[in-house]
C-alpha cells in the first residue's frame, strides 16, 4: 500500500470539466492543497494554458507566474498548480484583463471577462457561523475565508458579497424564497433561476425548487446552491445566463444563426 499523500494524478482520472484530451500525455497537473477541492477547482496552468492559449507548455506557465504576473483574489500566486475555484477573480496586470472563474449551463468552468469595477468584489456563500476564542463571532466562507464580526444577521446558506481589497463585507443576500441562485453541483450545475420553495426533510438532505428565466423547474440539493442575488444577479453572467437549452432547442439556434451569418 502507497503510504503518504499522493503527488501524482493520471489524465484519465482528472476531472472532465478540465476537458483534457486523453492522448497528449499519462499525466494530468495535480492541485495544490488551497482554498477549492481538487474535484472542484481549476489549477492556474490550465486555465493559462488550455483556456486562454498564453502558454504552449507548462515551463511556459511556470516562467509567466514566476515574473509575479498572476493575481488570483488579488494576491500573486507563484504556484503553477494553485487550484482557483468557484467565483474566484483571475487578474492579469500586464494585459488589463480580469476573469471570473464561473460555470456555464454545461457545467464546465468558462472564460469569463469581467471589467476592473467587477474584478474588486466576489461573492462567498457562507459555510459556517461560530464563535471564537473571547467570544469573537466569525463566519467561515465556500472557499476557505475566516471572516470575523459579520452582520449578526447573516446566517448558513446565505451570500456576502466580499471586498477583495480590503476584506470586508460590502453586501449580503439571504437564502429565502423569490431569490436568485446559480446550482454549483449535480445534473444542474451551471443552470440560474429563482427559489420557488424549499422542502426540509429531517435526517436526509433538504430540496430546493427552482425556476429558471424561461419557465422550466428543476429541483436539486440545498449543498448545491449558491444565492447570487435578489431579484438580478450582483455579478454578470456568462453567454446563456445560465438557461439551459434542449438539444433541438440549441440545433435550432445554430441552425437560425448560421443562417443570419449566410444572408449577411
Amino acid at each position: 500500500m502507497a503510504r503518504g499523500p499522493k503527488k501524482h494524478l493520471k489524465r484519465v482520472n482528472a476531472p472532465k470539466h478540465w476537458m483534457l484530451d486523453k492522448l497528449s500525455g499519462s499525466f494530468a497537473p495535480r492541485p495544490s492543497a488551497g482554498p477549492h477541492k481538487l474535484r472542484e477547482c481549476l489549477p492556474l496552468i490550465i486555465f493559462l494554458r488550455n483556456r486562454l492559449k498564453y502558454a504552449l507548455t507548462g515551463d511556459e506557465v511556470k516562467k509567466i507566474v514566476m515574473q509575479r504576473l498572476i493575481k488570483v483574489d488579488g494576491k500573486v500566486r507563484t504556484d503553477v498548480t494553485f487550484p482557483t475555484g468557484f467565483m474566484d477573480v483571475i487578474s492579469i496586470e500586464k494585459t488589463g484583463e480580469n476573469f471570473r472563474l464561473i460555470f456555464d449551463v454545461k457545467g464546465r468552468f468558462t472564460v469569463h471577462r469581467i471589467s476592473s469595477e467587477e474584478s474588486r468584489y466576489k461573492l462567498c456563500r457562507v459555510r459556517r457561523v461560530a464563535t471564537g476564542p473571547k467570544g469573537v463571532p466569525y463566519i467561515v466562507t465556500h472557499d476557505g475565508r475566516s471572516i470575523r464580526y459579520p452582520d449578526p444577521s447573516i446566517k448558513v446558506n446565505d451570500t456576502i458579497k466580499y471586498d477583495i481589497t480590503n476584506g470586508k463585507i460590502r453586501d449580503f443576500v439571504k437564502f429565502d424564497n423569490g431569490h436568485l441562485v446559480m446550482v454549483v453541483g449535480g445534473r444542474n450545475l451551471g443552470r440560474v433561476g429563482h427559489i420557488t420553495h424549499r422542502e426540509r426533510h429531517q435526517g436526509s438532505f433538504d430540496i430546493v425548487h427552482i425556476k429558471d428565466a424561461v419557465g422550466n423547474t428543476f429541483a436539486t440539493r440545498l449543498a448545491n446552491v449558491f444565492v447570487i442575488g435578489r431579484q438580478k444577479p450582483l455579478i454578470s453572467l456568462p453567454r446563456g445566463k445560465g438557461v439551459r437549452l434542449s438539444i433541438a432547442e440549441e440545433r435550432d439556434r445554430r441552425l437560425a444563426e448560421k443562417e443570419r451569418n449566410s444572408s449577411l
